[in-house]
């Protein structure tokens, strides 16, 4: 299913195929090369970059070519991108972590996307989770995405991550499993 009908699910993947490591960033480059959303000169884009965190798990920051786009590790574990097309209501499980609601969607065993529901412009967020937890991912980036006004809230939450010392040890799988 897929949650925009401008980001198909073959689109996402080609652009995870990319950005996760075959081809699209150069070698040993610190500069990563990364395809800019469509939104992303949005001026909500530019308040949710200057709040990026520069360490990410155990991985950091590094510049890339396009605007509204981070990432995090070399070769890249975590690819973020503002401007993405909003989600309109979704059945895709619904995560709230610090203030902020994401879409939690497994694009294969190691890889998932997060996008974030209810605010224009959208966050897009990539992750290797052999790298970095999606609890990790979630929390750290929650400063930077709530520069965005949250315009829309989740029906229901799958679950709710708490800034806690426990919270990167919260189960991968447990995301998209509903609570009782």
């Amino acid at each position: 299913m897929s949650i925009s009908p401008g980001y198909p699910r073959a689109r996402v993947r080609a652009v995870l195929t990319t950005l996760l490591g075959l081809g699209l960033i150069s070698g040993c480059a610190s500069t990563a090369t990364v395809e800019a959303a469509p939104d992303a000169a949005n001026p909500d884009c530019a308040d949710v970059m200057l709040m990026v965190p520069e360490v990410l798990g155990d991985h950091e920051l590094r510049p890339t070519t396009s605007q509204g786009t981070a990432v995090w590790g070399d070769p890249s574990q975590v690819v973020m991108r503002c401007g993405v097309v909003p989600p309109g209501p979704s059945a895709e499980h619904c995560v709230g972590a610090d203030g902020v609601d994401w879409l939690a969607l497994e694009e294969d065993e190691q890889t998932w996307r997060l996008v974030t529901y209810g605010r224009d412009p959208a966050v897009e967020v990539l992750l290797n989770l052999d790298e970095v937890g999606s609890s990790t991912a979630m929390l750290g980036l929650a400063p930077a995405v709530q520069q965005v006004e949250q315009t829309r809230a989740c029906t229901t939450l799958d679950q709710e991550i708490e800034e806690t010392e426990d919270a990167q040890e919260v189960q991968e799988g447990a995301a998209t499993e509903p609570q009782d």
